[in-house]
């Protein structure tokens, strides 16, 4: 495997965690445990434990249903900028762990960074979301955001750069979006 493979796949997983850390870990258990994925390597195949497949979906569970509360996900979100770029960072250095130590460094360093974005993107879009009262617009976020996770972790180990450079384009728009219903709001 390349380099550049490796580290665009480490790339596409802390874009995943950035988005939902404990969800990417869930889906990625299961995704390697059911052979969807080619086997991951250790440290990672760390993932594929039942006990860490069952944490990691009972707190998949915990934030869908703690985001269905408008006011309740924000808050969620905002505590989650304290672990979701780190854990994107570990995420992508394990994904990257047997590679070049350059690519590990890299893949650290970078997948911290977008995790970072891509947590603050989510964050921005789920206050906008909360002005709206009831649960329906917050569930149809969390759908959204876990369907996300389950495309980019099944599909980036089969099509790394494709898979990254579709979710960069996804990160780019959903920031414009944002920006432009902040400045909805703030007229309304």
């Amino acid at each position: 495997m390349t380099s550049l493979v490796l580290l665009a796949q480490a790339l596409g997983i802390a874009y995943a965690s950035g988005i939902g850390l404990y969800a990417t870990v869930a889906l990625l258990g299961i995704a390697d445990r059911w052979g969807l994925i080619p086997a991951l390597t250790s440290p990672l195949a760390a993932v594929a434990n039942p006990w860490i497949v069952g944490l990691a979906f009972v707190l998949t569970v915990v934030e869908f249903l703690a985001t269905l509360i408008p006011g309740v996900a924000s808050a969620w979100d905002a505590v989650h900028t304290f672990i979701r770029p780190p854990a994107a960072a570990a995420m992508a250095l394990l994904v990257a762990w047997n590679g070049d130590p350059v690519v590990l460094l890299a893949a650290g360093m970078l997948g911290g960074t977008l995790g970072l974005v891509t947590h603050s993107t989510k964050l921005g879009a789920r206050v906008a979301v909360d002005a709206s009262p009831e649960p329906v617009t917050n569930g149809l976020a969390n759908l959204g955001e876990l369907g996300t996770v389950g495309l980019i972790v099944t599909l980036v180990w089969r099509h790394p750069f494709l898979t990254l450079g579709a979710a960069l384009a996804v990160l780019g728009g959903m920031m414009v979006l944002a920006r432009k219903v902040w400045r909805a709001l703030r007229m309304a």
